[in-house]
């Protein structure tokens, strides 16, 4: 059925809850599994602060900075595939939107399944904080297993 999951991370315990059900659904479909984490790349202001504030490289810094937030995220996720038995690729992309990275690696890596968690905001909260999950879902032909 699914043989190229998908599942998307963010360090949340609500997207390691989702990252536990794509991995097992992995062992069973027998599927290779893509862990995804998304980061934000450094902004022109904090660059310059960072600069005027006598930093010399800040995007080497910062990307140091997000390689270890990475590996705190990856941690318990790698550690229940290996529970499971299930080889996971762990991959980190930097794009401003989420949602968009997602689709992007969905694509190229040819996923026939995303799995994502979703916080189930309604109202005023998702329209002020957005939601990347209902994003994801309203512009890809991939199916989407939410979690929540």
């Amino acid at each position: 059925m699914y043989k190229h999951i998908l599942i998307a991370v963010d360090g949340s315990d609500l997207a390691e809850r989702g990252a536990r059900h794509g991995l097992a659904l992995a062992k069973q479909l027998a599927a290779e599994a893509i862990v995804l984490t998304v980061t934000e790349p450094l902004s022109p202001v904090a660059m310059e602060a960072a600069i005027a504030g006598g930093m010399r490289d800040p995007l080497v810094m910062y990307d140091m900075q997000m390689d270890e937030h990475v590996r705190k995220i990856d941690g318990p996720v790698s550690a229940h595939a290996r529970e499971l038995g299930v080889a996971i690729d762990l991959v980190r992309e930097t794009d401003d939107s989420p949602a968009d990275a997602i689709l992007r690696v969905a694509e190229m890596r040819g996923c026939d399944l995303i799995v994502m968690a979703s916080h189930g905001r309604r109202g005023l909260d998702r329209l002020l904080l957005g939601s990347q999950t209902a994003d994801v879902l309203a512009r890809t032909t991939i199916p989407v297993l939410v979690v929540r």
